[in-house]
């Protein structure tokens, strides 16, 4: 959460956090900085609601309100009004409550735009799944970036190479054993149609991971 303290806030800019960020004298610093945020708001959370908007419930949308904190610390942290809107998942039938300081998009905006933070997050469950990218070489943006891009176009290359071939071992392996005969001079056809898939083992005495490319 320390994070949020570091943030210079751009003013217009929306912010998307689940509810592990959900400190109001933090929020209330977007607020201030004229920046939006959506965040998940927890079980526990005092408030008392003010007005009811309508909503559009095909969209799966249960509730839209303007609500103000009534707790002892939350009301002193985040004294201004807030948006709390509750939301049914069509696929799962698991009901959301999201908070925001926007008042002006509607309510199913306020939920497709959580929904694609949750879609950042796959994306980087994905990258700790098949890349492997265990440490960064450089901290800097650009550093980071370049390394996520690197290991991404790899990945990539790999799985159209895996397609073309036809062959039936899995990404991994074949990054393995690319790993170990990258700097021997033998067309790649040849080196990855006579491997045998079976064992899985690319040789452990030179195997590298992936990481280390």
């Amino acid at each position: 959460m320390n994070i949020l303290d570091d943030l210079i806030p751009e003013p217009g800019s929306w912010y998307i956090m689940d509810r592990g960020y959900l400190d109001f004298a933090r929020l209330y610093r977007l607020t201030e900085w004229s920046a939006f945020f959506v965040t998940r708001a927890k079980v526990n959370t005092q408030f008392r609601r003010v007005y009811s908007h309508p909503v559009d419930k095909s969209d799966a949308l249960l509730s839209d309100q303007t609500i103000v904190l009534t707790g002892v610390r939350t009301a002193a942290d985040y004294p201004e009004k807030l948006r709390r809107t509750r939301y049914r998942d069509p696929e799962t039938g698991k009901v959301f409550t999201f908070l925001s300081n926007n008042f002006t998009v509607p309510a199913e905006t306020i939920t497709r735009l959580y929904k694609s933070r949750w879609q950042v997050e796959l994306f980087f469950r994905w990258i700790k799944q098949h890349l492997r990218i265990k440490s960064f070489y450089g901290t800097s943006m650009n550093a980071v970036k370049t390394q996520i891009w690197i290991a991404i176009s790899v990945y990539v290359l790999v799985a159209i190479i895996k397609k073309q071939l036809k062959l039936d071992g899995s990404l991994y392996t074949i990054l393995q054993i690319l790993s170990v005969t990258a700097f021997e001079q033998v067309p790649i056809e040849q080196v990855l149609t006579n491997f045998d898939y079976s064992s899985d083992d690319p040789g452990s005495d030179k195997q590298l991971l992936f990481k280390e490319l």
